[in-house]
């Protein structure tokens, strides 16, 4: 029954696409990220020591930005790494431990081990601090949150933070429900919807603006704009941003197929494309299947490990319908809940505490359990939503696609 639902809802979809304003797409080439302006950032760092917060994604070209920023005699005393580590080969939530890189010579300290805030000795060594990673524009990736702690520990120290900013894959729309402050964590720290629509300059703009980091702290920022993008634009990111969203179909699904991590439902971790599907032993009536096994760096101990698991893979969907649309695509998560909650082999459904972190509210899996609308669940959404679009205009850095 729920193929059925699946092809018949895919077929509307892709119907309804001639009415939407067509995306500009980007010649991925012509952008000039805030990483490759060097001359308007490099006199800052004159005579300074720097800490840079960065990973894999720090490239300026086919060069990281640490790299470049050496061999140009800036005087970099510390790396501070995130979620997956430094160099990107860590799995979703692997400790990130503190260590000497073996080619820069440089001290790494982690910022996904036992503090997601550097300490004030931690940065005893630096006069500035750099910031720059892709985002993929949803709430609940977690290199907003590590930018967050780092405004708050540079204002705290009086250090002055730099980001550079880079475009945002999913900056060309906003959805989903806005967080409710009750279900703050590390996976949602800020009362803003599932897909944001910001670059992480502009949300760190925002941050400062609307006085959410601690006790109302300012961080003394400086953000050095893209150039050649906007929010009118694709845009293909040139690096994976994490081991895990490995396609840009993965990072087009990831903010509908986030959400199933709170539910027994498998995204793919285990698989060589996690989140481009989803599936579960039970699930009837499909003849795609796959089978987690542990991947070193991608995934340890994935989910339902092991187990033959029967779904649904959504590569096509992604570039054909959510590519353009550009939406929190929940009728997967309404009609897999039908379809689970009467089989006795599956005893729960949610993983309440984990699904209502990533949603950012309760409400969201309340309505999923009563059966409400998925239309009706969408227009819930909209006061929140129009009270957010006001705010964010105040903050954009780049042309707006509203």
């Amino acid at each position: 029954m729920i193929r059925i639902v699946f092809v018949f809802v895919l077929c509307l979809l892709i119907q309804g696409l001639d009415a939407q304003t067509p995306l500009a797409i980007t010649d991925d080439n012509a952008v000039i990220t805030g990483s490759e302006r060097i001359s308007d950032y490099l006199p800052l760092l004159h005579g300074k020591r720097v800490a840079c917060v960065v990973n894999q994604t720090s490239m300026i070209g086919n060069r990281h930005l640490v790299d470049s920023l050496q061999a140009l005699g800036v005087n970099i005393t510390t790396i501070f790494a995130p979620e997956h580590g430094f160099r990107g080969d860590l799995a979703d939530g692997a400790h990130v431990r503190d260590y000497k890189d073996s080619t820069t010579g440089i001290s790494v300290v982690s910022l996904f081990g036992k503090s997601f805030k550097p300490t004030r000795q931690d940065l005893k060594n630096c006069d500035v601090v750099i910031f720059d990673m892709q985002d993929v524009g949803v709430r609940f990736y977690t290199y907003i949150s590590t930018m967050h702690y780092m405004m708050e520990a540079c204002a705290e120290n009086n250090l002055p933070l730099l980001i550079f900013d880079r475009p945002n894959p999913n900056g060309y729309y906003i959805d989903g429900p806005v967080l409710d402050s009750d279900h703050k964590s590390f996976v949602g720290m800020h009362p803003i919807p599932l897909v944001h629509g910001l670059t992480i300059g502009e949300l760190a703009l925002m941050i400062n603006g609307e006085k959410w980091l601690t006790d109302s702290l300012h961080c003394d920022l400086t953000i050095i704009p893209c150039q050649r993008w906007d929010h009118t634009m694709l845009y293909q990111v040139p690096v994976k941003p994490s081991p895990n969203l490995p396609s840009m179909e993965s990072v087009y699904l990831y903010p509908s197929l986030g959400l199933f991590e709170g539910t027994v439902i498998s995204v793919g971790r285990g698989t060589t494309t996690p989140f481009e599907m989803i599936g579960h032993p039970q699930i009837k009536d499909t003849s795609f299947s796959f089978t987690p096994v542990p991947i070193k760096g991608m995934s340890d101990n994935p989910p339902l490990k092991g187990k033959k698991c029967y779904g649904y893979q959504f590569k096509s969907f992604a570039n054909d319908y959510l590519k353009y649309k550009g939406e929190v695509f929940i009728y997967w998560l309404t009609e897999l809940y039908c379809e689970m909650e009467t089989n006795p082999e599956v005893p729960y459904f949610f993983n309440a505490v984990t699904f209502d972190r990533l949603a950012g509210q309760s409400t969201l899996r309340e309505q999923i359990i009563k059966a409400v609308p998925v239309d009706k669940i969408r227009a819930s959404w909209q006061p929140d939503l129009i009270k957010y679009k006001a705010l964010r205009k105040k903050y954009l850095l780049y042309k707006d696609f509203e």
